[in-house]
């Protein structure tokens, strides 16, 4: 296992540096290859062979997948696809039976979840994970890095981490402001609503200050009146130079803020590619509706087709009896 480093340079930039460092690297993508497992010009995540079963059925067998450094990656597909599964395969929260993967060059293979997290790379979760017995400031707190006070013999000894507390406090209320969440800085976390969960938890891990921020259906659940805040903090990520790849069924989402999209189905990288070329591929189109959606029956094949679900009935009621 690679040595546990810290993030190389600070990935806070100007809005300026991070939108000239967004549009070079969506730039690069247009002459990326439209098929599945595509080299990328600078990928910051790349996995080969990940494989993960359960029981008979494998879930997860992506052979290679690479995500291009500071645009917005879209993974889809229908339900059952794998997607979450990968996610937390490639975060620590679960473990692949095959496969290696990296994250900036280190090996990530058996590297828990809270390790990858230190390195710069944070996810978020379709069912929120926030603390409700704690506040939302404290949700916010408890996720910056390398905090003096958590050991236990500086604990002791206020001075010696005082100053830091009084920095990440700082920097969560600036945090929470920019998600306008400020005015519920001392509610309980419990007592917030879906959609400030979700904004609670994009801006905590935003106090690790990620390179990569892994986003999981993050409008699921969330009030129509909140989804156009959340597409903006979104953009936002990227403006400032981090790269976000995120699962979404919302297509009207994905045409609006992904610059490639990833597409999944039985586990497995059917197509990549920009929005528009994705959504138009048939690949993509049989996934979601199947291979004869647009097949137009002729008699004969109603008829079978009766016919069967009438035996097949019938062998029903028989096994009753």
């Amino acid at each position: 296992m690679a040595a546990e480093t810290s993030l190389p340079t600070n990935i806070e930039t100007s809005s300026e540096e991070g939108l000239a460092r967004s549009a070079a690297a969506r730039a690069a993508l247009a002459d990326v290859a439209r098929e599945p497992g595509a080299a990328k010009p600078d990928p910051i995540l790349v996995a080969d062979g990940i494989t993960r079963a359960f029981g008979g059925l494998k879930a997860v067998d992506v052979a290679h997948l690479e995500v291009q450094r500071g645009v917005i990656t879209a993974l889809i597909g229908p339900n059952g696809a794998g997607k979450t599964t990968f996610f937390n395969l490639l975060t620590g929260f679960d473990r692949p039976d095959d496969g290696t993967w990296s994250f900036n060059g280190t090996k990530l293979n058996r590297m828990p979840a809270y390790r990858v997290a230190r390195l710069g790379m944070v996810r978020t979760f379709q069912l929120t994970k926030v603390l409700s017995r704690l506040t939302v400031l404290e949700n916010m707190r408890v996720a910056a890095r390398g905090q003096t006070g958590e050991r236990w013999w500086a604990a002791l000894f206020a001075p010696l981490w005082r100053g830091q507390e009084n920095e990440n406090t700082d920097r969560a209320h600036d945090l929470l402001a920019r998600f306008l969440l400020d005015k519920k800085a001392a509610d309980f976390a419990g007592s917030l609503s879906g959609g400030q969960r979700k904004l609670l938890e994009m801006a905590r891990a935003l106090m690790v200050d990620p390179e990569l921020v892994m986003l999981d259906e993050p409008m699921a659940g969330v009030n129509p009146a909140l989804k156009q805040s959340l597409l903006g903090h979104v953009k936002s990520l990227r403006d400032e130079g981090r790269t976000v790849l995120f699962v979404e069924h919302d297509m009207d989402m994905v045409r609006d803020i992904s610059d490639w999209v990833v597409v999944m189905a039985q586990g497995q990288v059917i197509a990549e590619g920009p929005p528009d070329s994705v959504m138009a591929d048939p690949r993509v189109i049989d996934a979601y509706l199947g291979a004869h959606h647009d097949t137009k029956l002729t008699f004969e094949a109603e008829e079978k087709i009766l016919d069967a679900a009438q035996q097949e009935l019938a062998e029903e009621q028989e096994n009753e009896q």
